[in-house]
């Protein structure tokens, strides 16, 4: 199946090199762009993409907002479009606001071409793209505000949710922290990416999480594992301490 995506940037140079990125690829095709906000949220409505690729700081409306009315006032009968954002980390408030929002993956815009291919087809699958760099930043401010201020990570008994997970659980939870993909998981783990998909969705759901950077924050407060972004494979999961 072709992932048809649109491209939002409000540099006319940007679009065109992303345009011959994702266009040589024979499952992506470029179904459209939009200089701003507002012509992304209307470009979506009419050309229905599997997947927004969407700079987030722009002139007049940011694709923040732009994220936001796209999602939260999709009218199809049909799932509204993943959104992809990039971002060159100047300013992490946009990312946070982005994750608010609502977006499906973050990548960092100096990334290579073939990380971009395989983050729209990340996301389009309906995972979210976290490359480890992208969740380390983010873990790293987030976790410098006090736990209740984190969107989405604060909330009575989330730790002790996390006890209550089983030994695979805990370490799927692990590795989905460290940045994986469904796939990477399957593969270090000897199971299924179908079956990698649903562990994950059900952990988020037993622990009130939103998504993969929100399960990231947690593990790291929780203590499960000193360095969840280091090289080498993560130890056997420890529970937290009391």
């Amino acid at each position: 199946m072709t992932v048809r995506v649109l491209l939002v940037d409000d540099q006319e140079m940007v679009r065109a090199a992303l345009r011959a990125v994702i266009d040589r690829r024979d499952d992506l095709c470029v179904v459209g762009d939009a200089a701003d906000g507002e012509q992304a949220v209307a470009a979506a409505l009419r050309l229905r993409p599997d997947v927004v690729v969407m700079d987030v700081r722009m002139p007049g409306m940011t694709g923040v907002e732009a994220t936001r009315r796209i999602l939260d006032g999709w009218p199809h009968p049909a799932p509204p479009p993943r959104v992809l954002v990039l971002t060159t980390f100047d300013l992490d408030e946009y990312v946070h606001a982005a994750l608010r929002a609502g977006a499906g993956g973050f990548l960092l815009k100096n990334s290579p071409p073939d990380q971009l291919a395989h983050a729209i087809r990340v996301v389009a699958e309906g995972e979210a793209m976290l490359a480890p760099s992208v969740t380390h930043r983010l873990i790293s401010t987030f976790t410098a505000l006090p736990l209740g201020l984190v969107p989405g990570v604060s909330g009575p008994g989330r730790h002790e949710l996390i006890d209550a997970l089983t030994e695979r659980e805990l370490r799927v939870l692990i590795l989905v922290a460290r940045g994986l993909s469904n796939l990477q998981i399957a593969d270090a783990l000897g199971l299924t990416q179908a079956n990698v998909k649903s562990r994950v969705n059900r952990i988020l759901t037993r622990l009130g999480l939103d998504n993969r950077v929100q399960a990231a924050i947690l593990v790291h407060e929780a203590g499960l594992l000193p360095a969840v972004h280091g090289r080498d494979e993560p130890p056997e999961p420890r529970r937290p301490r009391p």
